[in-house]
């Protein structure tokens, strides 16, 4: 509903999913936002992928990636909350959005800049903590983007709403442009982790303006008091579960950075950026579009419960395959790619495969329990998470260093997160059977991947053109076990509408957290 005309109104309904012509229209908008993000996201993460290879061989070293990766770590956390979760309230909300938007900006804006104020008075305090005193420079300046990126929230959250993923795209290209050469200059100048702030800067002011210029008229400041009080009763819950999903991903890189120090954690760094690629590429392109797709289906329980299990069953066919090659190939992969120095980080890149597997599943679900309305769902997820995850790891790095800390993180996630998050699920109306089906053929499809590689790596060498071998004999048997699966993932699969949800649901999700961690 519009905020200015009901402001003591629960602000999280959402309208009824769309019928009959408007339905159509609105699939063909999504699909065709889906295919703009998609491409959006590969051809950044690729840019960012040959970004990292020329840095990790030519200019910067595991030490200069372990501050580097504390820094982005400290951003992390502080981007998942620093609007207070009201710039959400741009994509979820019913009516215009230009009667609320100038409070949303003046609230982000704010927090925003206190927030910064905060971060640089304790930036010296907060990388002794993290084990990497000399942090503190880096921190001042890359946490700079948490203040241009409260003030893009506003025009950000318009494109977002009207699935302009093609602006976004020339927008991210920009970012991705100018960022890359700033960083690559200052590295090679010798200016270390500090060159990484420097670029991460200069590309977000890029999209600050590009922003503007693609949703014009979005940057104007205002306040309306009973605006205001809405816009965080909305937003602070939201902006609590997104704090609490973002220090899951990052507490390990805390707790490495305290107990082992920077050169253990650059390796550590650099295996969680793999083994986040299949994350990037194709979670992230998915949830820019699920963030506004499931609040239109909000209204409609059954359409919402087949809408998450197909977007289940296309992100986990996409992901399986490169998850299962890089475990597999762990070693002579960074080898290659990276060159001999960077061998140690091969050792957790299989634990942290499975991770990202599973973090693919649990943002998806993320997303959906937020559109369901469900957030104290989200808290005990996260925080039940959060709470399990520190001691583990604590311990895991003492005993068994990057690899113990990548197999912490998967006994917690499977063992105990994993389940909580099918439970929350099923009380919205998303039964065991509906996931099960999304995932059935992947899983097979990679069970069959993991035994050619097994079996042909050894015969065939670990050079590239061994290496190519594998993963082309891999495919073809992974492409065979999910033919079966074709129409359901082409929403062709008439047996699908006899499922039906349980109950109301209604809402979106933080914007996954970008580029390297």
């Amino acid at each position: 509903m519009d905020i200015a005309r009901a402001p003591d109104s629960e602000p999280g309904e959402a309208s009824e999913a769309p019928a009959g012509p408007a339905s159509n229209a609105f699939g063909r908008k999504v699909r065709s936002a889906a295919r703009w993000s998609l491409i959006n996201t590969v051809v950044l993460r690729l840019g960012n992928f040959a970004t990292g290879i020329v840095l990790a061989r030519f200019a910067l070293g595991p030490a200069e990636w372990g501050v580097y990766g504390l820094a982005q770590t400290v951003l992390l956390v502080l981007l998942s909350a620093n609007e207070l979760g009201v710039g959400l309230a741009i994509v979820r909300w019913e009516g215009d959005p230009r009667r609320f938007a100038p409070t949303v900006l003046t609230l982000s804006t704010l927090s925003s800049g206190l927030l910064y104020v905060a971060l640089f008075a304790a930036a010296p305090a907060v990388g002794s903590l993290l084990g990497s005193p000399d942090a503190a420079g880096v921190l001042r300046v890359m946490c700079l983007c948490v203040v241009i990126d409260g003030i893009a929230q506003v025009p950000a959250g318009f494109l977002t709403r009207e699935f302009a993923q093609g602006r976004r795209m020339v927008i991210d290209t920009l970012n991705f442009v100018v960022s890359t050469a700033v960083t690559l200059l200052l590295a090679f100048a010798d200016w270390g982790a500090m060159s990484f702030a420097c670029g991460a800067v200069a590309g977000n002011l890029v999209s600050l303006i590009g922003c503007k210029l693609a949703a014009p008229g979005t940057l104007r400041f205002g306040w309306d008091p009973e605006q205001a009080r809405a816009l965080l009763r909305f937003g602070l819950p939201l902006a609590g579960a997104s704090m609490l999903a973002l220090a899951v991903v990052n507490v390990d890189t805390m707790v490495l950075g305290a107990a082992l120090g920077n050169v253990a954690l650059g390796f550590y760094v650099l295996a969680f950026n793999i083994s986040g690629w299949p994350v990037r590429i194709i979670s992230e392109a998915a949830r820019r579009v699920s963030f506004a797709g499931f609040s239109r289906l909000a209204g409609s329980p059954a359409a919402l419960a087949q809408g998450f299990s197909r977007a289940l069953g296309v992100l986990i066919t996409g992901t399986v395959p490169l998850c299962v090659l890089l475990a597999g190939l762990a070693e002579p992969v960074i080898r290659l790619v990276y060159g001999g120095r960077w061998t140690p980080a091969a050792g957790a890149l299989p634990w942290l495969m499975v991770l990202g597997l599973i973090r693919i599943g649990s943002e998806l679900a993320y997303d959906c329990l937020v559109a369901m309305g469900q957030r104290r769902s989200l808290f005990l997820v996260q925080g039940l998470w959060l709470v399990a995850l520190v001691p583990v790891l604590l311990v895991a790095a003492r005993l068994n260093g990057i690899v113990g800390v990548s197999q912490g993180h998967v006994l917690v996630a499977g063992a105990l997160v994993v389940p909580v998050f099918l439970i929350a699920l099923g009380r919205g109306g998303i039964g065991l059977g509906l996931i099960a089906r999304a995932c059935a053929w992947p899983f097979l499809g990679g069970a069959v991947m993991a035994a050619v590689v097994y079996g042909l790596r050894h015969p065939f060498g670990d050079g590239p053109l061994g290496l190519l071998a594998v993963c082309a004999v891999a495919l073809a048997g992974y492409a065979v076990c999910v033919l079966p699966s074709r129409d359901f993932l082409r929403g062709a699969d008439r047996g699908a509408g006899r499922h039906r949800g349980r109950h109301r649901m209604s809402a979106p999700v933080p914007p996954a957290p970008q580029d390297m961690r």
